[in-house]
């Protein structure tokens, strides 16, 4: 169970043997305890996102989608998004929760930017490693490369540089990142067994094609 901290409003959640603080509107993101790598870490979907102050970290697996893992090195915090589609017209500015808006590459950036400088990040430290776009649904457009486009374009207009990329190909990818120091591990996952992913991602395309967004999203 959560346990709210009146102390600075942080809710904690058991991971492993002890709780560990968790920002406000992360509370429901899943976080397990990672024996291969003996750490807590928070597993993101499609159209999430998740910022951390602590020692743990951040995992999703990729197939045409795109995460951006972002950090800011001196004050020690950091995120990453998972999102579908580049850009929408607008997206919820709930201050807490997750919006379903996130799904757009757009939304999605702005959201964890915003969170990652309100808990004491600085834009101008901030480090950008992306990875991603995978063209794995067959007979379908290229939502990947659409991704991969909308990422450059975003970030260069914004100002910022890419410290790291690893986009594109025919494969899925697990991505472990660790906004403490920084460190991606990334495994391509060139032998598909079963099509969890490609079924996911295409179940997911059709849901977002029907649901509308509203709102809109200030970058800090």
């Amino acid at each position: 169970m959560a346990a709210a901290d009146h102390a600075n409003g942080f809710v904690s959640r058991r991971c492993g043997s002890k709780p560990l603080p968790v920002l406000p509107g992360f509370a429901h993101i899943n976080r397990y305890w990672d024996k291969v790598h003996g750490a807590c870490a928070a597993k993101i979907l499609p159209g999430e996102y998740y910022v951390t102050t602590q020692q743990e970290l951040i995992v999703t697996v990729l197939g045409s989608c795109v995460s951006a893992c972002v950090r800011d090195p001196i004050f020690g915090i950091g995120g990453m998004n998972h999102f579908m589609l580049p850009q929408s017209g607008g997206g919820s500015i709930a201050s807490t929760g997750l919006s379903e808006s996130a799904r757009y590459g757009n939304v999605a950036m702005e959201h964890l930017i915003n969170e990652i400088l309100k808990h004491g990040g600085q834009r101008r430290n901030l480090e950008f490693k992306l990875f991603g776009g995978g063209r794995i649904i067959a007979g379908m457009t290229d939502v990947g490369r659409r991704n991969i486009s909308f990422v450059h374009d975003y970030l260069d207009v914004e100002g910022f540089e890419i410290s790291a990329e690893d986009l594109g190909g025919d494969y899925p990818r697990k991505v472990v990142f660790d906004p403490k120091t920084g460190r991606v591990r990334m495994k391509k996952l060139r032998s598909m067994h079963n099509s969890t992913i490609v079924e996911r991602e295409t179940a997911y395309l059709s849901e977002l094609e029907t649901q509308p967004v509203a709102g809109g999203v200030d970058l800090f």
